[in-house]
């Protein structure tokens, strides 16, 4: 994969920003944010050759995408892997390959849900949990939670630390006014919050939002040419490690560290070199493990880090800036949110909240309970 570096580009987002919007499908979502990406782009439903979709209620999401936005008979490639919040991130760099390779010429990447309208719940996953199931976790939450307590009893993480966590997202959700909350939160409103899994409050899950997110991605050379300025994928690395957590081999170290060291191998970047993140907050404890995991700190002073400020606006290394799943939305699969906003922050559109020269971003996603990993870097043509 290292010849790809830079070869396919980000020609085209769209984001419906309808985190509650009753009476839309989970479809209406998606071919809303299809339509808003294909218009970014300045293409067509014509120039879709390649589909790939992810859905946590459909067994058969590339079909019933095709179908619905009439592109079926002109596909030439299509993937519908299913690992969870990190799906859109595989499909990118199966994407990535494709176009390399002349398999296609404009993939289309999309998702939609209406989870917040249709009841407000995650939707659970109908694959059994052998191991699991007789103790009746909550799920995913009891899984993210005993990562939480493991990390606190082997690194001395405290309840204070994740409260960081979700006050740096909400200051960053304050300067988008597209975030779902946007109220002030302090530390203590996190630690009083209603306590649904010990040690995590109501404030340190994800929000439960409708919404509909695609990206448009073509070769290089041709997105310079469409209507917005290309956004380069630098490199891209993908790791799955198990599906339950009493499988997770580690339950305080998750397998971005190898989906991290190799997008970052392809994209010839190190941590220092990146100007901005996005890592999958469904929980509190996510961007702390992730940001370890992914270099940006070392092992175990995730804490520590998030702590001194360093994520929130004004800190060293901006994070989460669209206010991540926890402030901003999380339509029940984030991780396509991630790529948005990094392409937004690379092509300086961001507004209020745009980092200054910002060059080089890295979005991160997460599947099943910290089950699956995919990295991808992201840069400005001035980064090739």
């Amino acid at each position: 994969m290292s010849d790809l570096r830079g070869a396919i580009s980000v020609a085209g987002i769209g984001n419906t920003n309808r985190w509650n919007a009753p009476g839309r499908t989970a479809f209406d979502q998606l071919q809303e944010a299809t339509f808003l990406a294909l218009e970014d782009a300045g293409l067509s439903l014509k120039d879709v050759d390649a589909l790939y979709c992810a859905h946590s209620t459909s067994g058969l999401p590339v079909l019933n995408a095709a179908e619905r936005l009439g592109v079926a008979g002109q596909l030439r490639h299509a993937d519908g892997t299913m690992v969870g919040g990190a799906s859109f991130l595989f499909h990118l760099r199966s994407a990535m390959s494709a176009l390399a390779t002349g398999q296609c010429d404009v993939a289309l990447v999309c998702y939609g849900s209406n989870q917040r309208s249709a009841g407000g719940k995650l939707a659970p996953m109908p694959d059994p949990q052998p191991f699991e199931a007789p103790y009746k976790p909550r799920y995913p939450l009891s899984s993210y939670a005993l990562a939480a307590g493991r990390h606190m009893h082997d690194y001395g993480t405290t309840r204070e630390d994740l409260a960081r966590v979700a006050v740096a997202a909400r200051e960053w959700a304050r300067m988008n006014p597209a975030a779902f909350e946007r109220e002030e939160l302090t530390a203590d409103d996190v630690l009083s919050a209603r306590m649904v899994n010990d040690p995590l409050t109501k404030a340190d899950c994800c929000l439960v939002t409708d919404g509909g997110a695609a990206i448009v991605l073509t070769r290089t050379d041709r997105a310079r040419d469409l209507r917005q300025p290309p956004v380069p994928v630098l490199g891209s690395g993908i790791a799955v490690s198990h599906r339950q957590i009493a499988s997770m081999p580690s339950l305080s170290e998750t397998a971005a560290k190898h989906s991290g060291a190799a997008a970052m191998a392809q994209a010839g970047v190190r941590p220092e070199d990146i100007d901005h993140v996005m890592v999958y907050d469904a929980f509190t404890i996510c961007t702390l493990m992730f940001l370890e995991d992914l270099g940006f700190c070392p092992k175990g002073e995730g804490g520590a880090f998030v702590s001194s400020g360093a994520i929130a606006p004004g800190g060293s290394l901006p994070v989460n800036t669209n206010g991540g799943g926890l402030s901003c939305n999380h339509p029940g699969m984030y991780g396509l949110f991630t790529l948005i906003e990094a392409v937004l922050q690379l092509r300086g559109q961001a507004g209020a909240r745009q980092v200054d020269g910002a060059e080089i971003a890295l979005a991160h996603a997460n599947g099943g309970v910290l089950s699956s990993q995919a990295t991808a870097i992201l840069g400005t043509e001035a980064a090739l």
